[in-house]
């Protein structure tokens, strides 16, 4: 089997902290893909870096091939398969993630232009920093020959974040109680941002219409939409930190559906031309 070269940008963060190890144990990209990494951040970070490269080689992953902990975008994105760009100007309290458009334009440009440059002609590219789908579009916009399919921003984590509002607010009302796996076919339209639209008009839970099991339309049209919009600013005020463990899970889940064949309103932000 033909080795992954994946490369993980500000992967001396927390989020790649918790997202490095599904990968290399073979949850993200299957249990038999061998995977090379290419450890991306910036100079100032590179101590930093090499205590995670420490740690992951004593960890002794059996589908870790090479460990390559670099500030050089060259040496990061040639010839990768998979571009995560985790690493972004992160989104302290109060901040706004609109607020980070400015500070992530340079980082995004430069990124797009490796992607361009180095990266192999089919590289899949999943851009996480926030703003996302604004850093996605710039990425993308400076990586022309690259098919604009390929490239998707990460609003997985929003997708979750609702459904695991459904499951609370079903297993209050109801005596049945539900898991995350039973509930399907939520959307979030929109930026990944406090503009967000939150949808549950299709959901099901357990195959019955989700309107059918909570009829409370209040909760539906004010509270749960605020809820969701706001959870990664709630998040920051309770742990003075965004969002990380969460944030890497929905990276992995994303991953495994684009691969999969059962997905239903299999969440991921696309580029659509106006």
């Amino acid at each position: 089997m033909t080795t992954y070269k994946i490369v993980v940008s500000g992967a001396a963060g927390q989020i790649a902290y918790s997202l490095l190890p599904l990968i290399c144990i073979g949850q993200v990209f299957g249990p038999n893909q061998r995977v090379e990494l290419r450890l991306l951040d910036i100079p100032s970070a590179q101590n930093a870096l090499e205590g995670v490269k420490m740690e992951l080689q004593d960890c002794a992953f059996n589908l870790v091939d090479a460990i390559i902990p670099t500030s050089d975008l060259e040496v990061a994105f040639n010839d990768v398969n998979v571009a995560i760009l985790v690493g972004g100007f992160p989104r302290q309290q109060g901040v706004q993630r609109k607020d980070l458009i400015e500070k992530n334009v340079a980082i995004f440009k430069a990124q797009g232009a490796a992607i361009e440059k180095f990266a192999n002609r089919d590289v899949k590219v999943l851009v996480v920093a926030n703003p996302a789908n604004t850093n996605c579009l710039i990425a993308m916009e400076n990586a022309p020959s690259i098919p604009r399919n390929n490239f998707s921003a990460l609003t997985r984590l929003d997708h979750e974040r609702l459904r695991s509002f459904l499951v609370e607010k079903v297993n209050e009302t109801q005596s049945a109680k539900v898991t995350s796996k039973d509930v399907k076919k939520v959307v979030i339209w929109g930026n990944h941002s406090s503009t967000q639209v939150p949808d549950v008009t299709n959901a099901t839970v357990k195959g019955a219409p989700f309107d059918k099991i909570v009829s409370d339309k209040e909760w539906i049209e004010k509270k749960l939409v605020k809820d969701v919009q706001e959870r990664g600013a709630a998040i920051i005020k309770a742990r003075k930190l965004s969002s990380a463990m969460s944030a890497a899970a929905a990276i992995d889940n994303f991953s495994l559906r684009r691969s999969r064949s059962d997905h239903h309103f299999d969440p991921g932000q696309k580029y659509v031309a106006a």
